[in-house]
């Protein structure tokens, strides 16, 4: 049935619905509890489109206050959504319960708070709403008031005795959902009245952790200074963790300025909870892939090799080229290993970029170990090798020359060891590798590079960098051609890239 005529605007409307309601009881018989194919009510109709006359008719002839839509949601409800003091106060009157709830639990109260009208609350305080009413998340009308920065709606509740410290089956305080809206009055109030910024929720998370994440930074002043460390300590990570996971520097700073630890680790109850093992602030930053961020926490002396899963490792694998150039610029270890998934004589890194040459230049540029990439025992001369070359604990260790058959990677083979080749002094192919770059077009030169003598200048650079590191050669006192081509510069292809960008 369509009902929408029912509530044309204007002088007609009271004559049409007479006529109306002669004719329904002359055809058939109609009542005003009638449903659209939606689940409206005439009464539900008329609250939706803000017919506070019709609203008033409707309930003088009969109406029920109480029938509710395919949600559930009472007249009252929608009229308390609308802000329309009248409305609810006609509703009221015409005996509306304002404890109804619908499908969620959700109250006229719950509305009230979320629409911020203070008016309309206190009609419903007025009229028997309970401040202390859960919905189906255990949140009270004063958490939602807090989670919507409503500070009189706050006040009036407390007023009217909502508990500060209530908390929902989470964990999460009133506080907790201030913190995160970030309002310094709704913060202010609830201090006022004895809140307690020390109550963590069951994911060990204080109301400082909230601000910080969402990065509320006047909401974080207020909360440092009276957050405890023992509350911090019991809860197993600090904000400096939340601001960067968040992505807010100006939060950051701000923590940092106040003396919280950069290199803060996160407690193994919690680091547990990421299948990474994460545990610095540092690889929250890195791992969302943010540079700002990054920065920051590097130049505020962050180290870059505290996770099990080093920070480097991340970049790399998720190709953020200037997040990796910042972490080699902090002197992170280039030469790291995971052995947790996969335990190879090479470095781990490589293994993240063999498709990607401008990022496995920028390692290799950066004093990535080329040389352990040709290390293997399968051939007959192997034995002559000193034990510092190859130990017995390296032989139950993946080679590069068995990670680089398998199917998916072998067509990258000609082209990698081509590269590793340019950062290595004289070095040869065990038979495995070589079968292997025999069917590649990059074989030629691969033969000519491996069984033709280097030259003086290359073997001198190579020798001169296992000595000495790509940071004390920048700072170090030399021509700028002989220090460019110490550090490879002819091939880096990254700062080419930035250079035409630029």
């Amino acid at each position: 049935m369509n009902t929408a005529g029912i509530f044309c605007i204007g002088r007609r409307s009271s004559l049409w619905f007479w006529s109306w309601r002669r004719c329904c009881t002359a055809s058939f018989s109609l009542t005003l509890e009638e449903k659209t194919s939606e689940g409206e009510t005439f009464l539900t109709l008329a609250v939706r489109a803000g017919l506070v006359e019709n609203v008033k008719m409707l309930l003088n002839h009969g109406a029920s206050p109480h029938t509710t839509n395919s949600k559930n949601e009472s007249p009252l409800l929608l009229a308390v959504r609308a802000g329309s003091y009248q409305m609810v106060s006609s509703l009221i009157a015409g005996g509306a319960r304002v404890e109804q709830v619908c499908l969620k639990k959700w109250t006229a109260m719950h509305e009230a708070s979320r629409s911020g009208c203070v008016g309309v609350m206190e009609l419903l305080l007025q009229h028997g709403g309970q401040v202390s009413e859960a919905d189906q998340y255990g949140v009270t009308p004063l958490g939602i008031a807090a989670e919507y920065s409503h500070s009189e709606v706050l006040e009036l509740l407390i007023k009217h005795g909502a508990d500060v410290n209530a908390q929902a089956p989470n964990g999460d305080s009133v506080l907790y959902d201030a913190a995160g809206s970030g309002n310094p009055d709704c913060i202010d109030i609830l201090l006022q009245h004895g809140a307690n910024p020390n109550i963590h929720n069951l994911s060990s998370q204080l109301p400082i952790h909230h601000a910080a994440y969402e990065g509320h930074y006047l909401a974080l002043r207020i909360l440092i200074p009276i957050t405890t460390r023992r509350a911090l300590r019991l809860s197993g990570h600090s904000p400096v963790h939340s601001a960067a996971d968040g992505g807010h520097t100006h939060c950051l700073e701000l923590l940092l300025q106040k003396g919280f630890d950069v290199n803060a680790l996160l407690a193994p109850h919690i680091s547990d909870n990421y299948g990474d093992m994460r545990r610095s602030p540092l690889y929250f930053a890195v791992s969302n892939g943010d540079a700002t961020c990054t920065e920051l926490l590097l130049k505020s002396g962050a180290k870059p090799d505290l996770d099990p899963l080093r920070c480097l490792l991340v970049a790399v694998r998720s190709g953020r080229y200037e997040i990796a150039r910042l972490l080699l610029a902090a002197k992170a270890d280039v030469n790291c290993y995971f052995t947790v998934v996969n335990d190879t004589v090479f470095p781990t890194a490589l293994q993240y970029c063999l498709k990607d040459e401008v990022m496995l230049r920028l390692l290799l540029n950066n004093g990535y170990d080329a040389d352990k990439c040709f290390r293997c025992n399968h051939d007959d001369d192997w034995d002559d090798l000193s034990e510092s070359d190859y130990s017995q604990d390296q032989e139950e260790k993946v080679a590069f020359c068995d990670f680089i058959r398998v199917s998916w990677l072998v067509n990258l083979a000609g082209r990698v060891v081509s590269i590793l080749l340019e950062y290595v002094g004289q070095v040869s192919l065990c038979g495995k590798l070589t079968k292997i770059l025999e069917n590649h077009r990059e074989w030629p030169h691969i033969h000519r590079t491996t069984r033709n003598p280097r030259s003086l200048s290359h073997l001198s650079r190579v020798v001169i960098r296992k000595h000495l590191s790509c940071s004390v050669l920048m700072s170090a006192q030399l021509p700028n051609r002989l220090k460019d081509y110490l550090l490879f510069k002819e091939s880096d292809l990254y700062a080419k890239i930035i250079c035409r960008e630029d």
